[in-house]
């Protein structure tokens, strides 16, 4: 595919309308003098001060953050990225550190040498193909430091060439993260505002607090006096060079939208405006509202009224500083919807947001543009396709974000699992795709899946259910028709009381039954699993071939465990069928369909040639730009001259290996070279030239790997050698 226009200079944010992984390659520190604050433990067990003090302070010599700035940009490796968007970066990077050493530059000055620097950094392009990492629903999830990510009701945001995370942290996430078995009503107690960096969406870094409960805000108040903070979001704003967060905000009892405003997009924000109400909404404050930054740099804040919220709007940031929302201009008018939210895709915008009943799970309802003008008019409302088996997997609309790849673009959904009613509700995130491959956009719901940030690219992960709502959450009251499943006759309800202390299980009386059908299921082999208590019952798959297995239920007065392995399972759509056998009926939960044969990476991971205990024989250099890591291997020039990876795998089977190569031979002669694979020489591999030693390429193999530690070892069979060797990717398996 041919790789997506860049997109204007302008731009400062990829596209995050308010709210998910290989190691991080996060920002440092901004200053020697200002080091990250780990985000505390659970509040509870924090003294107040230690919870209320500050996190990152700005440098007293810097008060507009180009010295941080700068610092933070010095640490990117030019090997890393290509040829001309270095050049570009670098040149911005030096004006930029020239005008941080002018004692006599002006704001202006600075805020456009601190804008060129970052927008510079936002064009830097990876000079490899990126790897796939992995995102894991359904869980709680942490930071590098192993730390719970306190990101309710906030949003991602790209500045530069790095992703930032802005959310709240409420006491009851903390209730929640100890004990996820009973409901928290009101826990929405102010704590702080984290950030995390990221620069693979998957693993984030904890940053700081850029505001905490001591933060001053207008009237005499601190962020401690609010009775309400949320549903925020970031903008960056090029005349200022200010980063602006915008979040609902209750305060001495009037409704607005909060403004503050920071030097970098990790340090603490300040006071900037308090607005009580934008023009054109009939209510003060806002329903909901997340932030969207358009493809020209523009910023707009979308929300819905705050009473009712049938009515939803676009404003926009104002273009001096990002202090003002000016006018709404109203894109729908109808049903009360939250969790309002924008994103773009093939040059359309579109409004998604959730049934309005209080943080609980819907599918998406969705207004698509009917021009290129965000404020313009709108389609009547829609369905976002892949929502209604599951209510968007199980989730309220939270933001999005748009990766717009080498190889395509690729919309996250970022869902809100803040579900009281469920008890699985605060600290829960959920990230799927969308894409679009027809006329409109489809929601993937996905537990698990990978993604690649360089490429744009994802695929279902190796662990993924199959069943969708299979722990039978969806539903937010007790019901007789299960959201996703199909009655089959008799009584079936979401009976109160599932496995492991969750809300609800699926019944089903004795003359009973449900069934689901999964549209898709790629061939190959898996294990039906769940469980049951009560009467007898049956579990059965049914492949696209009419094939059937049955998962039998006997019965228990407590929850067991039972499941089916070894079902071989055409590609195609599948049924599973859910009957009991006993004259009590049977309660099931926590239904699981897994593929797995070929569906499990062996390692899914970078092997760098030059980090032990990869082996070179030869010597690690740098001189040839464009390698990843710290260097490549140049190998000796002989026959049996090696570069050898040690990987290890999570089982025994095929899988899909990568080497990065490059042969820059004056004769532009092949460097052909043994494939040997724990000591077994499994076939020739051919590096063909590359026109340069520069130019980097990547050769696809396979190899069956053992299951536990390996040797992938590349021999030349020439005089010549090797040609020259940056990495092996090792991926899922091929079959």
């Amino acid at each position: 595919m041919t790789r997506p226009p860049r997109t204007p200079v302008k731009r400062r944010v990829l596209t995050a309308a308010v709210l998910l992984f290989a190691s991080v390659l996060a920002p440092q520190a901004a200053s020697d003098a200002a080091q990250p604050v780990a985000e505390s433990a659970p509040a509870a067990a924090v003294p107040p001060a230690a919870q209320d003090a500050p996190g990152i302070e700005d440098a007293a010599d810097d008060p507009h953050g180009l010295k941080s700035t700068v610092a933070e940009y010095r640490s990117r490796v030019p090997a890393r990225y290509t040829t001309d968007s270095w050049k570009s970066f670098a040149q911005a990077l030096t004006a930029a550190d020239d005008v941080a050493k002018n004692p006599s530059a002006g704001a202006t000055e600075v805020a456009g040498a601190k804008t060129a620097l970052v927008t510079a950094a936002g064009g830097l392009e990876a000079a490899d193909e990126g790897t796939f990492q992995t995102i894991t629903n359904n869980t709680f999830w942490n930071d590098t430091s192993g730390n719970p990510i306190y990101s309710q009701g906030g949003g991602v945001f790209k500045f530069g060439d790095t992703y930032y995370w802005y959310g709240v942290h409420y006491r009851g996430a903390e209730s929640y993260r100890a004990n996820p078995t009973r409901k928290y009503d009101g826990e929405v107690s102010f704590v702080s505002i984290p950030v995390y960096s990221s620069r693979d969406l998957v693993n984030w870094k904890f940053e700081n607090r850029v505001a905490t409960r001591s933060t001053a805000i207008h009237n005499g108040n601190t962020m401690a006096s609010t009775g309400w903070v949320g549903r925020l979001g970031v903008v960056y704003n090029e005349n200022t060079g200010k980063y602006v967060l915008a979040t609902q905000a209750y305060v001495g009892g009037a409704h607005g939208v909060l403004l503050l405003q920071g030097n970098t997009p990790t340090g603490n924000f300040t006071y900037g405006y308090f607005q009580g109400q934008v023009v054109n909404s009939p209510t003060t404050g806002t329903g909901d509202q997340t932030v969207f930054t358009d493809e020209d740099g523009k910023d707009y804040l979308i929300f819905s009224n705050r009473e009712g919220r049938s009515r939803g709007f676009v404003s926009k940031f104002r273009e001096s500083d990002s202090l003002r929302i000016e006018p709404g201009v109203e894109i729908r008018r109808g049903d009360g919807r939250e969790g309002n939210a924008m994103f773009k895709l093939d040059g359309r915008y579109y409004h998604a947001a959730s049934a309005l009943h209080g943080w609980n799970t819907s599918v998406n309802y969705v207004n698509e543009s009917t021009s290129g003008n965000i404020q313009g008019s709108y389609s009547s409302e829609f369905v976002l396709a892949g929502t209604e088996m599951d209510y968007s997997h199980v989730t309220q609309t939270g933001f999005f974000v748009t990766v717009k790849g080498t190889k395509q673009n690729t919309v996250i959904y970022a869902g809100d699992r803040w579900a009281d009613f469920a008890w699985n509700g605060i600290g829960y995130n959920q990230w799927v795709p969308i894409t679009k491959t027809g006329a409109r956009p489809r929601f993937h719901s996905v537990s698990q899946w990978q993604f690649n940030v360089t490429t744009g690219e994802w695929r279902v992960g190796p662990a993924n259910n199959y069943i969708l709502n299979p722990d039978v959450q969806a539903d937010r009251v007790i019901v007789s028709s299960v959201r996703g499943w199909r009655n089959l006759g008799g009584s079936v309800t979401n009976v109160d009381g599932g496995v492991n202390g969750s809300r609800f299980a699926l019944q089903v009386t004795n003359s009973g039954g449900v069934e689901q059908r999964i549209d898709s299921v790629p061939a190959g082999t898996y294990t039906l699993s769940t469980h049951a208590r009560g009467s007898a019952g049956q579990v059965v798959i049914t492949g696209a071939d009419g094939g059937q297995r049955t998962l039998g239920i006997p019965s228990s007065s407590g929850w067991a465990k039972r499941e089916l392995t070894g079902i071989a399972l055409p590609g195609g759509a599948a049924t599973v069928t859910v009957r009991a056998s006993g004259s009590g009926g049977v309660v099931v939960d926590q239904l699981s369909l897994v593929k797995t044969d070929g569906g499990v990476p062996p390692t899914d991971r970078r092997y760098e040639a030059e980090t032990a205990p990869a082996v070179c024989q030869g010597t690690i250099d740098t001189n040839q730009a464009g390698f990843s890591g710290t260097g490549f291997c140049n190998g000796t020039a002989a026959v049996g001259a090696y570069a050898q990876f040690t990987v290890d795998a999570a089982q025994a089977g095929p899988a899909a290996l990568a080497v990065r190569f490059a042969n820059g031979h004056s004769t532009g002669a092949a460097r052909p070279a043994n494939l040997v694979v724990n000591g077994s020489t499994i076939g020739t591999v051919s590096f063909e030239s590359t026109g340069s030693w520069t130019t980097w390429s990547t050769k696809s193999l396979t190899a069956a790997l053992n299951a536990g530690s390996n040797t992938i070892r590349l021999e030349p069979t020439t005089a010549d050698g090797l040609a020259n060797i940056d990495r092996l990717d090792v991926g899922v398996p091929t079959a």
